[in-house]
């Protein structure tokens, strides 16, 4: 297992290593193969000077990765796309990597992504597509849309992630790499320098080897700092939501799933299982279309109308579906939200948070969802067809959280020797600090001993 964030800061402090010598370990880890795809940038001597002036200061000068969706100074922010190359560098770092860089972050670089952030299975035709870490025999989807963040951080060459979470771009693919990814409530941390997906859903959050990691990170990140609480777990009223989030699990996700409900109720945790069937409501509220398609084409609509035939194909019959969307419609979809998110968490009342898996299957291998070559376009459809119901599958359970405007966290849940499988401890907004004590409390019993399948 690798050393998290802060097993190395106490390396450093007894001597054992020094910031310069981790970053270095970082920059190989970055420029090997098992990072394929995952950097379009590397900033190796900005970094080590970084490294060398932040050893005084929170990150001692550790290595993050920054995900192609945020402003760094004299850096173009793509968003995984071809047509911004052209754009102009940023004037200034955005807030999130500004907090970073004052906490003594050094910038390994910057991050491969599903274009423009809409998708969650990872695939990037402009620039490859990152492995998963989990698997060195077959190459498996990294889950997106902050793929490169992921396995940047389940490899080992940057100790924190820096990403985005519309519908789950952090929690799959932490999830689907056998890493901790945490979404904060939106508010928390500004959205100021990064591409917008949907101004409604976004949110600015990290990846991280460990839950201790993730606090370290969150509060960097939100300029707060998170209440700790030693409570056991036997302090904790857990409810576990029937309603569609169990439907169709695998195999392998259906047994760590339940193999983690167990471990914790011995741990002494209440759990209680409950019908939360304001959860199916969500197809009918969004039937005229969501808030990321409506968003995102507002903001790419004279963009695709220039550069249209640059983007993914897939990327862009999503965001065009916003053009279908009536002012009515997207006025009634805020209003609906909002009685939905005070019907939800009335029938959370008396729970500290919900438990439910991350995702519903393990990650399935890269050719399977690859777009087609052209040559036959009977089977490049059928290939379409199955990235989309693999989209949707792994979008399912995250995206019920941002509906909430909620806030959660995936941590590892499976055993060694099977493919990483993530339990998502969930609830409203503003519980973030709960939510990341009972994580930490979890961790102790879920941790898997090997992240290798």
């Amino acid at each position: 297992m690798l050393p998290d964030l802060h097993a190395t800061l106490e390396r450093l402090l007894s001597g054992q290593s020094t910031a310069l010598a981790e970053l270095e370990k970082s920059a190989a880890l970055a420029a090997s193969p098992a990072c394929g795809h995952v950097f379009l940038k590397t900033t190796f001597d900005e970094a080590r000077a970084q490294a060398a002036a932040g050893t005084r200061k929170p990150l001692a000068g550790l290595a993050v990765s920054i995900k192609d969706l945020f402003d760094v100074a004299g850096q173009v922010t793509a968003a995984g796309s071809v047509v911004l190359a052209d754009a102009p560098a940023a004037a200034r770092d955005c807030p999130a990597v500004a907090r970073l860089k004052a906490a003594g972050g050094a910038l390994l670089g910057r991050t491969n992504m599903t274009e423009f952030a809409f998708s969650g299975v990872g695939i990037n035709p402009h620039h490859g597509t990152p492995a998963n870490a989990c698997d060195t025999r077959v190459a498996r989807i990294p889950g997106g849309s902050s793929s490169g963040a992921a396995v940047s951080v389940a490899t080992g060459a940057a100790f924190i992630g820096l990403g985005s979470d519309t519908g789950g771009s952090i929690r799959i693919p932490a999830a689907l790499n056998g890493i901790v990814g945490f979404k904060s409530t939106a508010q928390l941390v500004p959205l100021d320098g990064a591409l917008p997906l949907s101004s409604t859903l976004d949110t600015v959050c990290a990846m991280t080897r460990s839950v201790r990691d993730a606090i370290l990170a969150h509060e960097i990140l939100a300029a707060r700092t998170v209440t700790r609480s030693n409570a056991p777990l036997s302090g904790y009223r857990l409810a576990v939501a029937r309603t569609a989030m169990l439907d169709g699990l695998d195999a392998t996700v259906a047994q760590a799933f339940e193999r983690s409900l167990q471990r914790l109720s011995r741990a002494g945790a209440h759990i209680r299982e409950i019908p939360l069937a304001a959860i199916q409501e969500l197809g009918t509220i969004q039937a005229t279309g969501g808030f990321s398609a409506a968003e995102s084409f507002a903001w790419h609509r004279q963009l695709l109308a220039a550069k249209g035939s640059g983007y993914d194909p897939r990327v862009r019959v999503r965001i065009e579906r916003g053009a279908m969307m009536k002012a009515h419609e997207y006025v009634e979809l805020i209003t609906a939200r909002r009685d939905w998110i005070a019907r939800v968490a009335a029938a959370l009342q008396g729970f500290d948070a919900v438990l439910s898996p991350t995702l519903p299957i393990t990650a399935p291998p890269i050719a399977s969802v690859a777009p087609g070559e052209g040559k036959d376009a009977a089977q490049d459809a059928a290939r379409d067809d199955q990235f989309f119901r693999v989209n949707a599958q792994l979008l399912r359970n995250t995206s019920v959280v941002n509906m909430l405007d909620g806030c959660a966290i995936s941590i590892p849940c499976h055993d060694a020797g099977e493919l990483p499988v993530g339990l998502m401890i969930w609830h409203e907004a503003m519980r973030d600090d709960t939510i990341l004590n009972i994580a930490q409390q979890a961790e102790a019993c879920l941790r898997p001993t090997s992240g290798s399948a």
